[in-house]
């Protein structure tokens, strides 16, 4: 598997710290992105009637996460920019060991192969812009425990964590252009 970790960028952290938002900023100024694999894969299960949800089968949900961080990766492989990815294959073992199931062999070796950029963006937990809503169910007590989940995995895995801003987006935006080495936004 070719390595593209110089320019496949991670914007990961808890739920409700602005990631998604940062990302359709990047993707308005022109970067290739990747959507957060959590909220599609809702989407789909309640439109279709099935039960791989957070709250209902954990497990199943995990497994649908990892299998669309992996197309992802692979969607992205053929892109011959920068793309910036809302999770990253990690956020799944991340998320394994949060909820305390096991974690099989197979994610950690997906883990371990599919890479990214060295440098990951971390989105703190921010209580003033965090909310709720019918997909994104979890507590702020819980997005800060996502939080400290992904820093332990992605250190794990020898990735050096940049700690996104409490600040707007277009400086969030601008914060990351300039610590991924692209320019800036204009």
């Amino acid at each position: 598997m070719q390595n593209c970790s110089d320019r496949f960028f991670v914007l990961t952290g808890g739920p409700s710290s602005g990631k998604t938002t940062l990302i359709e900023a990047l993707k308005a100024a022109g970067f290739a992105t990747s959507p957060e694999a959590g909220r599609g894969i809702i989407r789909d299960q309640v439109a279709v009637g099935r039960s791989a949800l957070p709250w209902r089968d954990k497990p199943l949900f995990s497994e649908l996460m990892l299998s669309w961080e992996m197309r992802s990766w692979h969607a992205a492989y053929d892109h011959a920019g920068p793309v910036f990815f809302d999770r990253g294959v990690p956020d799944t073992l991340g998320y394994y060991r949060l909820i305390g199931l096991p974690v099989p062999t197979h994610v950690t070796n997906a883990a371990t192969k599919f890479r990214y950029n060295s440098r990951v963006f971390i989105a703190p937990p921010w209580p003033d812009i965090f909310t709720q809503d019918s997909e994104r169910k979890q507590t702020l007590d819980e997005a800060e425990r996502t939080y400290h989940s992904l820093v332990g995995v992605y250190t794990e895995l020898g990735y050096e964590l940049i700690e996104l801003p409490l600040a707007s987006v277009e400086a969030r935006l601008d914060f990351i252009l300039a610590e991924a080495g692209l320019p800036p936004h204009t």
